[in-house]
């Protein structure tokens, strides 16, 4: 497969572009991360997400140190070439957790009467995720 279509994403000045997992059937929105040129490649080519991690400035198998797996159904583009968007099935050894808290979603905090409320259950403590 050819390259050319990495080239049709607008980057950023650091060479990233944003992204959202969503997961199929539910249509919850689990997480929002980074992907620069060759983590969107490795992510077309072997179907499970892999992302640019900002903070240990590397490439970030998802997965790799907690289990809990993506496999990528489709990658989507917004209408401005700027923002990606992966339909995934969240898989590993907890499946439906996707966050490093120990949650299905990393959107568990609501702003409910200037207050933010947690609204979903820790379903496995990331320390023993992470031990």
């Amino acid at each position: 497969m050819s390259s050319a279509w990495l080239d049709e994403v607008k980057w950023d000045e650091r060479g990233l572009v944003p992204v959202i997992a969503q997961e199929e059937g539910t249509g919850d929105v689990l997480m929002f991360a980074w992907m620069n040129r060759e983590a969107l490649a490795l992510t077309a080519e072997r179907g499970q997400a892999v992302y640019w991690s900002r903070s240990r400035n590397k490439l970030w198998h998802k997965g790799e140190e907690s289990g809990h797996f993506q496999q990528v159904h489709a990658i989507r583009m917004d209408c401005d070439n700027d923002v990606l968007l992966l339909t995934i099935t969240q898989l590993g050894h907890d499946p439906g957790i996707a966050c490093h808290t120990g949650r299905h979603s990393c959107f568990f905090q609501k702003l409910e009467n200037g207050i933010w409320h947690t609204t979903t259950p820790v379903l496995k403590d990331p320390h023993k995720i992470y031990e």
